[in-house]
């Protein structure tokens, strides 16, 4: 079967099924995305994942030489792609796309030793996990309209994406929103941390700070204000919250603090972008 937009793909082919990859396979699983997938996984399919249509191996070398896959997603670790990808290069074709999620890898570190092949580039975030991710792809220029279409279906399986034409914009992309879940971990954190110095048994912090920053998301998520007015919504003034504001939002407050880390990340990626 083709990868026509609006279809699912023949078949598909996932080199890697830790964390990340077994997240996008049970998603693909559910929305029924291929007819067959092919998982390369030296330490086979994580439990839960039992499903006639989906084959497990150790290596490439396993698969079947007749096998030719509409797409071939690579999700493993940055520091070992370079050792994986030739041994994929026998599928580099017009009918098949390569999507990678491994951080700091360009279309052009991928593209020396994949050739000619129609390339995507993608950065998602851990909460993708759950099916609440957020990934921003970028496409060579031999990627087709359909192909584009397909890669878009099995992104939407771990959450929301976004396609940006400018490579370079996967930097800032990944100090964003790659690094981020980490940057909302250190305030549930720091938040918790505050509440206990100020007398709160450490379990009920703990709660509080989870349950405010997961509500607080979710509500600027699904709300149609800006958070500037979700967030003057929440402050009288004079008021408690009023207080707060005024030293998260000094010169040397939060926004300035989130600029120079943001900058910092961005800096870093384009060090290692290869």
């Amino acid at each position: 079967m083709s990868a026509d937009a609006g279809r699912p793909a023949g078949t598909l082919v996932l080199v890697g099924c830790g964390h990340m990859g077994s997240a996008m396979l049970r998603g693909w699983l559910a929305a029924g995305a291929a007819a067959r997938f092919v998982v390369i996984e030296p330490a086979g399919l994580p439990a839960g994942i039992d499903d006639d249509a989906v084959l497990c191996h150790p290596g490439p070398e396993h698969i079947p030489e007749h096998t030719l896959p509409d797409a071939v997603v690579f999700a493993v670790k940055p520091q070992v792609i370079d050792e994986v990808l030739p041994a994929y290069a026998r599928w580099v074709r017009p009918q098949t796309v390569f999507l990678s999620i491994a951080a700091g890898k360009t279309l052009a570190g991928l593209s020396r030793h994949l050739g000619g092949a129609a390339l995507v580039r993608a950065m998602p975030n851990t909460p993708a996990a759950i099916g609440r991710g957020i990934t921003v792809a970028c496409a060579n220029e031999r990627v087709a309209p359909a192909q584009r279409a397909l890669c878009e279906r099995l992104l939407a399986a771990i959450g929301e994406s976004a396609w940006v034409e400018d490579e370079t914009l996967i930097d800032p992309v990944t100090a964003v929103s790659g690094s981020g879940p980490a940057y909302v971990f250190l305030l549930i954190e720091a938040l918790a941390m505050a509440g206990e110095r100020q007398g709160l048994p450490a379990d009920l912090a703990l709660r509080l700070a989870r349950a405010t920053v997961a509500g607080s998301g979710e509500l600027a998520r699904l709300a149609g204000d800006s958070p500037a007015r979700l967030r003057e919504n929440v402050t009288s003034p004079g008021g408690t919250t009023r207080a707060a504001l005024d030293v998260l939002m000094a010169a040397d407050g939060l926004p300035a603090l989130m600029e120079r880390a943001v900058a910092a990340a961005t800096a870093r990626s384009r060090e290692l972008a290869s």
